[in-house]
């Protein structure tokens, strides 16, 4: 054992340079992450101002018993399940299709669809539900203009349910479609040229070598990518899911999730034991979940696994 560690210190005093490099990142990951675990222990407590974290009184799983006992469980259950889903299975589609396009492009023509495809991900999503009540708006919307012009009747898009099940996942796409395409298209890159030299040898199409040759050496990293996203599946985007529909009442089954409904119970009714309990729960599902995939995808084929 003492031998390990001092191993590990020689390697850690060769590579200290490196090591002071990651010392922001690893201070910010320990304030922003792990220090405030501390408070995960408020799912099983009555928390009391005056006790304090741990001062306060012991009340085991009661706390989890908000979530499965309000009246729209079901619903925020179903909605952030499926949407995730969605956002998932669109997400990884459309990358890697946008990926592959890129691929196809050379010159100063790929850093300019970068640019553009990789600007909406900065964008905080108080200003993108701005940007759609610019499209949405009853009054002085762009669609409704567009309808206007069809002769149609506008619509009065925050109080209707159903056409939200298509506008949130087109925002959620639009906003980060960027970032997992870069990820995909670095994959490419780091694709040797010799397979590719071959096939066009042998006289094969730009689609065969996307289909046999692009698509078969990204599996594992699309793999990798989908278990990464799995483990959020009970854990939907708050801001995109409270500031794009604008947290209005009727819109509420189509567009209300778990961190939506836990917030405005939160700021109701200040019941913090609760949105710690549902936290924790999120956490403990999105692990089960990632391990869960993992052990399939590594009896499947092992070299695809995440770990």
């Amino acid at each position: 054992m003492a031998n390990r560690l001092y191993k590990e210190w020689k390697l850690m005093i060769k590579n200290r340079e490196l090591l002071a490099l990651s010392l922001p990142g690893i201070l910010y990951k320990l304030v922003i992450a792990y220090i405030p675990m501390v408070g995960l222990i408020l799912a099983f407590k009555y928390f009391r101002y005056d006790q304090g974290i741990f001062g306060s009184k012991w009340v085991g799983l009661d706390n989890f018993e908000f979530l499965f006992k309000a009246q729209d469980a079901f619903r925020i259950i179903r909605n952030t399940l499926l949407y995730n889903v969605t956002y998932i299975i669109l997400g990884t589609v459309a990358a890697l299709l946008l990926a592959l396009l890129l691929n196809e492009l050379h010159g100063k023509l790929v850093k300019i669809y970068q640019t553009a495809l990789f600007l909406p991900y900065f964008i905080s999503f108080v200003l993108v539900g701005y940007i759609t009540s610019a499209f949405l708006d009853h009054k002085a919307g762009y669609l409704n203009t567009m309808l206007a012009w069809f002769g149609m009747d506008p619509h009065k898009w925050y109080l209707e349910t159903t056409p939200w099940i298509f506008i949130l996942p087109i925002v959620a796409l639009w906003k980060g479609i960027g970032f997992s395409t870069l990820v995909y298209y670095a994959g490419i890159t780091g694709i040797s040229t010799e397979y590719y030299e071959a096939a066009r040898l042998d006289g094969a199409s730009r689609i065969q070598m996307m289909w046999r040759i692009t698509l078969p050496l990204l599996k594992p990293l699309i793999i990798i990518l989908f278990i990464l996203g799995l483990g959020n599946i009970f854990r939907g985007d708050f801001g995109l899911h409270y500031f794009v529909p604008n947290n209005v009442g009727p819109n509420f089954p189509t567009t209300d999730i778990i961190d939506t409904y836990v917030y405005r119970a939160l700021t109701k009714l200040g019941d913090i034991n609760s949105a710690a309990a549902v936290g924790f729960l999120q956490s403990v599902v999105g692990f089960v979940t990632v391990i869960a995939a993992n052990f399939i995808v590594r009896r499947i084929d092992r070299d695809s696994a995440l770990f």
